[in-house]
């Protein structure tokens, strides 16, 4: 379920704190969108935000809220959402999410939402992993 509702918003332009499905999104917004889906719930509106997510204050403002309105796990598997640190010593700011092995789908600033390999470079940058709430391991 969950790899299919994140495919189905590939090719969606990427637009600042948006979350419309073939409309625009960001990173957030993909997470949101699909938090919908996938979980039936509203997911909760982010205060205003920039890219930048609290770097200059230093605060962890993406890991907080997948504390609180999702699970957190330390197993990477198909519909975990990874949230990533871009750079040591750096807040954690972008997320995506697992639709197969080694295999994610996220919002970049240029592409708009896309499918690629969870490589090194991910790996490497990888903050905190969640699951959505109330969802079957038989995703």
């Amino acid at each position: 379920m969950i790899p299919e509702i994140a495919r189905s918003w590939i090719g969606t332009p990427y637009r600042d704190q948006q979350a419309v499905k073939g409309h625009g999104c960001d990173c957030l917004g993909l997470l949101r969108g699909i938090y919908e889906e996938v979980t039936g719930l509203s997911a909760p509106k982010p205060p205003p935000y920039t890219r930048s997510w609290g770097e200059a204050q230093g605060e962890e403002k993406m890991l907080e809220a997948g504390i609180n309105y999702l699970v957190p796990t330390e197993t990477v598997e198909v519909g975990s959402i990874i949230v990533f640190r871009m750079k040591p010593g750096c807040v954690a700011k972008h997320c995506g999410i697992v639709i197969a092995k080694d295999i994610m789908v996220h919002a970049h600033v240029v592409k708009g939402v896309e499918e690629v390999h969870l490589v090194d470079y991910w790996v490497k940058r990888i903050a905190g992993v969640f699951n959505f709430p109330e969802v079957s391991k038989d995703v």
